[in-house]
């Protein structure tokens, strides 16, 4: 099979298409919210038909991303990475032409579903192609999906409202274009493709949950996630609890969303010049509790502050995929790693939004939520001491994986 080139114009043709397709990463997941009741309102959505439009990137990521390293063994990694964005695009494009819930519903886990795939396979992709500069390379593309998030979530109202009327389809079936205009470069990578079990080792998503490393980083992903999505779901509400007028709590999230961008393109550089992490993962996750406190003593008169705190307590995201790539040895472990990670960590994180909101509505406030938060930072602190140190995954599989 055909190696990738090493030439200048090949490696920033993968450069481009790894930017590209990170844009498209967080729009299918995020790109409803901001619309969800126009959404609920055109197509006569119930409540249990809305919640369960609203949990479906959890489980894409969660069902789909432990897949993503079989169908790069089977398929290839490159032509797996250009039917994900087909299927983002096909996804988002269809499900706003349909008017029937379940349609709507099916094609939208079929956009998810791409997008869940090619998530697990960026760090994958990043160890193949670039496996000397995994901390610069993760950087750019974390904030590629930083800017995708952002933007996704500030301009799908804008374009609905201009639209007209039933604008949200068009709101939300803009991103399918962003999807069909990453693939182009991907047209061209396929002619190169690779497996990653071209590689002496064939590692499989079900070793690496056996080891302690895969467990310790899934549990930190999933931790790690579970304070974005309480942010992100529920501290909108916190704000305007705290007496902030609905736009007003809408900033202080967008503040948070924001920090994450020039950080994506810092820690992740940094950390790749490092070979222990745990300083640096430590000093990110502390600014949590510190923002938690802040937020139950004096929410409204420092928001400004705690909302700063908390994204860059989210920027241990862009570190803990910085990590997949450097606590493995080959792009197969990687790829196994990643879907490990990601899939199980999801399916955790989407406990916390839940139980936050159960805590919030029995005890009447914030004070109990934020301490159940403050107390989880406990774990991730642990972890992070596990995981920042210099380990490979492919050192604690299995002696029946280590040859094919």
């Amino acid at each position: 099979m055909s190696q990738p080139s090493s030439t200048t114009a090949s490696r920033v043709l993968v450069l481009l298409g790894l930017i590209l397709l990170s844009t498209n990463l967080r729009p299918a997941a995020v790109s409803v919210g901001p619309v969800l009741a126009e959404v609920t309102d055109g197509l006569s959505m119930s409540s249990a038909e809305a919640g369960l439009l609203t949990s479906l990137p959890v489980l894409a990521f969660a069902t789909f991303g432990a897949v993503a390293p079989w169908l790069t063994r089977t398929v290839g990694l490159h032509r797996t990475t250009l039917l994900s964005l087909v299927a983002v695009a096909i996804g988002l494009a269809a499900r706003v032409t349909v008017d029937h819930q379940l349609s709507f519903l099916a094609l939208s886990m079929l956009g998810l579903a791409g997008m869940a795939t090619a998530n697990v396979l960026l760090p994958s992709l990043v160890k193949l192609h670039f496996p000397d500069r995994i901390g610069f390379i993760t950087a750019l593309y974390t904030s590629a999906m930083a800017i995708g998030l952002t933007g996704a979530l500030t301009l799908t109202v804008p374009i609905s409202e201009a639209a007209g009327e039933d604008g949200w389809r068009v709101g939300l079936g803009v991103w399918a274009l962003l999807a069909l205009v990453a693939a182009l470069p991907w047209l061209r990578l396929v002619l190169h493709d690779r497996h990653p079990a071209d590689s002496s080792r064939t590692v499989r998503v079900s070793d690496v949950m056996r080891t302690r490393l895969g467990l310790a980083m899934a549990l930190l992903f999933g931790l790690q996630s579970m304070h974005a999505y309480v942010s992100f779901g529920w501290f909108a509400q916190l704000w305007r609890d705290a007496g902030f007028s609905p736009t007003m709590a809408g900033v202080l999230v967008g503040v948070v969303a924001s920090v994450s961008i020039p950080l994506s393109l810092w820690l992740p550089t940094l950390a790749g010049r490092r070979e222990d992490h745990r300083t640096l993962l430590w000093g990110v996750i502390a600014c949590y509790p510190v923002a938690y406190a802040g937020l139950i003593v004096a929410p409204r008169s420092l928001a400004v502050l705690w909302a700063l705190l908390v994204g860059v307590g989210c920027a241990i995201f862009p570190l803990v995929l910085t990590l997949i790539g450097l606590r493995a040895r080959t792009p197969a472990g990687t790829a196994a790693l990643s879907g490990s990670t990601q899939s199980a960590g999801y399916l955790l994180a989407a406990v916390g939004p839940f139980t936050v909101g159960v805590l919030y509505d029995v005890s009447g406030g914030w004070t109990v939520p934020l301490a159940l938060m403050i107390a989880l930072v406990v774990p991730m602190v642990l972890l992070a001491a596990y995981v920042g140190r210099p380990l490979f995954v492919e050192d604690q599989l299995p002696d029946r994986t280590a040859v094919r």
